[in-house]
């Protein structure tokens, strides 16, 4: 399935970059460029609104990327903080991240595609948000649209219509041709984002769950649970889609980043501890997790009770809704999860040796000795053959077994192996892994700080 997966992701993103770059051209082409885009979003406002309040008015920090501290909906400190430590979660821990690093073939592969991805990152500031500020410059009565009756009937969503920006763009402003590449480039976000998803949550439930559950599980049956379980995630995603359009103001980014700080943000202070601190134990870190979800889970479920009221309209809420913005509540629970490891971590017992080795930045090459490492090899090669003869003989004996009408659509469909066991990631393999030669790692080091360099040039000129 992760085959499967990376080439269409591969694929995709070079459909997404080129019909990307055409819609910005066009973009600006229609704006008159840059310096006319500064000007005329200044004066993007909706035709129907209501004078005696903001409503409609563009920001006038918009282009700015650090916005004012205390009134904006990004305020500069938390964003900070947030796209840093509250970032690592998903850049280290999310397992459709971990899962493409693991399947490289050693560490200069894994640290090459991480810092390519870090330039892409770079480009959604152009390809996409440019493009959504031109599209409220062309069409402000649709994207700015306040009024609930006029989005009601421009989007069918009467909080707002900012999330149709880039499709209202591509589906105005293009010719036919270009229309019908675009929305297959659409089409491809979506579906890599959703193949992405489902095949790592596939893979977190099979075998992190349900591996559990059924110990003797073969790999037929992880592999029927796993697409059923696709199944099932599907389901969930359609019967989601009501709740994200009237969350957050009806503002999908928004709703991505609430959720992902009240529920993923701590697992990033959680991977910092565990990794670069050899003292924490296993009990802090589940009590961090917990206390850190149930506090954020309690926020998310105020926000789906007490939703956000539409521009000009009193705001009813609790004030830990309406005076805490939420990107400050992420920073706090991130301040609560650290605490409550480093409180619990000196009051348990710590790790000893042996269970360090290979999994903090001081033991990732572990301690053993060169004869224990040759004794462990040889019993990992042992171990190998003898399984792989063992799942050799119960194959041939498969085969010769009579087989049932169900069972050879079961064949079929989820194919013929029917292996008990699953091969561990030895330890030696992962030190292997981990192993860099001087000239890729001097290669990738200069690329790195390349990057760095160009992103606190780019900070600084939108600052």
């Amino acid at each position: 399935g992760l085959t499967a997966v990376m080439y269409t992701d591969t694929f995709q993103t070079a459909i997404m970059m080129i019909g990307a770059v055409i819609v910005t051209g066009y973009g600006f082409n229609e704006v008159g460029g840059y310096s006319n885009l500064q000007t005329k979003y200044m004066n993007s406002v909706p035709s129907v609104r209501n004078e005696n309040t903001s409503c409609g008015l563009p920001k006038q920090d918009a282009f700015h990327l650090f916005l004012d501290p205390v009134d904006s909906d990004y305020p500069w400190p938390a964003i900070v903080l947030m796209s840093t430590i509250g970032a690592v979660w998903y850049w280290c821990c999310d397992q459709m991240i971990v899962q493409r690093s693991l399947a490289a073939k050693n560490i200069s592969h894994a640290k090459g595609g991480s810092i390519l991805t870090g330039y892409f990152k770079l480009l959604p500031i152009v390809l996409l948000i440019f493009p959504g500020m031109i599209s409220r410059v062309l069409y402000p009565d649709d994207v700015a649209c306040t009024d609930p009756t006029v989005c009601e009937a421009v989007c069918d969503n009467p909080v707002g219509c900012s999330n149709i920006a880039y499709p209202k763009l591509v589906l105005e402003l293009l010719p036919y041709g270009l229309r019908g590449l675009l929305m297959v480039v659409m089409f491809s976000a979506v579906m890599s984002s959703l193949t992405s998803i489902f095949n790592s949550s596939s893979t977190i439930f099979t075998m992190d769950i349900w591996r559990r559950i059924r110990k003797e599980a073969t790999q037929r049956e992880l592999l029927v649970v796993g697409r059923v379980f696709v199944v099932f995630m599907c389901g969930v995603s359609v019967l989601w889609v009501p709740i994200i359009k009237s969350s957050s103001g009806g503002k999908l980014f928004t709703y991505m980043t609430a959720v992902e700080g009240y529920i993923a943000a701590p697992l990033g202070i959680v991977f910092l501890f565990s990794i670069f601190w050899t003292k924490t134990t296993e009990p802090a870190v589940f009590f961090g997790l917990i206390i850190a979800n149930i506090v954020g889970g309690i926020r998310l479920v105020l926000e789906f009770v007490y939703p956000t009221p539409s521009c000009g309209e009193f705001d009813e809420r609790p004030q830990i809704l309406s005076k805490m913005n939420y990107l400050y509540f992420g920073v706090m629970l991130l301040f609560i999860t650290a605490s409550v490891i480093v409180v619990v971590s000196l009051l348990t017992s710590p790790r000893n040796p042996d269970e360090l080795k290979g999994v903090t930045w001081w033991t990732r090459y572990g301690q053993e000795t060169s004869g224990e490492t040759i004794e462990c090899t040889n019993s990992n090669v042992n171990n190998d053959i003898t399984l792989g003869t063992q799942n050799r003989l119960e194959a041939d004996t498969e085969d010769k077994e009579e087989k049932t009408a169900c069972q050879k659509i079961l064949t079929v469909l989820f194919g013929k192996t029917d292996v008990h066991q699953v091969e561990e990631f030895q330890v030696e393999k992962r030190r292997k892994f981990l192993l860099q030669g001087k000239n890729s790692s001097t290669l990738l080091n200069i690329n790195a700080i390349l990057l760095m360099v160009l992103i606190a040039f780019l900070t600084g000129y939108f600052s």
